[in-house]
Parts: C-alpha cells; structure tokens; sequence
C-alpha cells in the first residue's frame, strides 16, 4: 500500500505541527496532494481507469477548496505551502 501509517505520520508531523493534529488544514492538504501525485502516476499507466480519474477529479476539487479557505484566513502560510508542496494556482 502506497499510504502507510508511517508515511501519514510524517505528513502531518510536518505541516500540522504533530502526528495527533490530523485536522488541520495544511495536513490535510499535504496529505491530498500526496494522495493526488500517486492517482496521476497511476492514471499514466492505466488511462482508461475512469473511477480512479473521478476520484482524482473529486479530490483536487477537495484540495482548491481547502486552499481556498486558507488563503482567506492566512495569506502567508498558504503562500508558503503552495511553494513547498508545489501546487500551482
């Protein structure tokens, strides 16, 4: 399984603050645009899986409105979350 409980871990260690904070909206958007990266890889592979380009579709949209959010709350961490995740506008 590409998302082990090690791996989720350190995403929310990283931009939530601690393992526990799983809420917190840079985690959960690290955590989607990880998710995101492994769905586009896979439909590299397998372009007429058409339930996984859904649930890709439904996640991004997800994601923008997560950033969205944050970008009304916070200008600056959403600046440089975007720059570190690499997540263009």
């Amino acid at each position: 399984m590409y998302l082990t409980k090690e791996v989720k871990a350190e995403i929310f260690k990283k931009h939530g603050g601690k393992v526990e904070n799983t809420g917190s909206t840079e985690g959960q958007i690290a955590l989607f645009t990880h998710r995101i990266n492994h769905l586009t890889g896979h439909l590299k592979k397998n372009h007429k899986d058409y339930n996984t380009e859904r649930s890709l579709v439904k996640l991004v949209g997800k994601r923008r409105s997560l950033l969205d959010y944050m970008m009304k709350n916070d200008i600056v961490k959403y600046r440089e979350l975007i720059k570190e995740l690499g997540i263009r506008k």
